[in-house]
């Protein structure tokens, strides 16, 4: 995964539309398919720590993990001064997760798994995640689809605030499956300057078919897909899909 260090100090204002609070109630909601009560979360890949402060704040305890510091220091911050159990921050990569004991939930939002472009680290992760999930508890995560991932092949997109513009371009690779967004950032500084920094992310697409194999070989069951932030199957070309799997005893 890229470090996110230019990224991490904009990443907020740049993804301003995403509707974190309509995902954490659907998240919610699935949480109660788990067979035991959810009190311990873990927010595996979790950036900037917003869905991690919209747990906290509804009354769970969170542990968030994230492979770059630079995302962590930015999450670390925002969960200053939060009401209840402050979240505890640890940096991981995924596929080496380590915790200290058992959640009755783990959640990987917003795509995280598309940035493992090994499937073995894919493979891994759903490993380390089965060994930390408390039986009967439930992992939730959700992916890109891959029919989402070929459609950015070759698109230009523009992202602007005040004092951030973001140019990025696409390129998906039908062998590797994995597409590529070359990111150039220009940020505002207090002089009224502008910096201008680049960042390479990747992402694989991953089809549903195999997932779920990956799920059941690393001691999943119950494996549910739904489409985005909907409690019914995805459609044809869906652009996001949910997963919910419980932990088998």
């Amino acid at each position: 995964m890229s470090s996110y260090e230019t990224l991490a100090g904009c990443y907020d204002a740049l993804t301003e539309d995403v509707a974190y609070q309509r995902r954490a109630d659907f998240i919610e909601k699935l949480m109660g398919r788990s067979r035991v009560a959810v009190r311990t979360v873990l927010d595996l890949a979790c950036g900037t720590g917003t869905m991690t402060c919209l747990l906290s704040e509804r009354g769970y305890e969170v542990i968030a993990v994230d492979g770059s510091g630079d995302m962590l220091a930015v999450a670390r911050e925002k969960a200053v001064g939060l009401s209840g159990e402050p979240p505890l921050f640890l940096q991981q990569e995924m596929p080496k997760l380590d915790l200290y004991g058992t959640v009755e939930a783990a959640i990987c939002c917003l795509d995280s798994l598309n940035y493992l472009t090994s499937p073995r680290d894919v493979q891994r992760t759903l490993q380390r995640l089965h060994l930390f999930i408390q039986p009967g508890g439930i992992l939730i995560f959700d992916v890109n689809s891959p029919y989402k991932l070929r459609s950015l092949d070759g698109q230009v997109f523009l992202d602007e605030t005040e004092d951030v513009y973001c140019v990025w371009r696409t390129e998906y690779e039908k062998r590797s499956k994995v597409c590529a967004y070359y990111m150039d950032i220009f940020r505002r500084c207090p002089d009224g300057r502008w910096e201008r920094g680049f960042e390479e992310h990747r992402q694989r697409a991953y089809e549903v078919e195999e997932l779920r194999a990956w799920l059941l070989e690393a001691g999943f069951s119950n494996i549910r897909t739904y489409g985005d932030c909907r409690m019914s199957a995805p459609r044809e070309n869906e652009e996001r899909i949910y997963f919910s799997a419980i932990r088998r005893k």
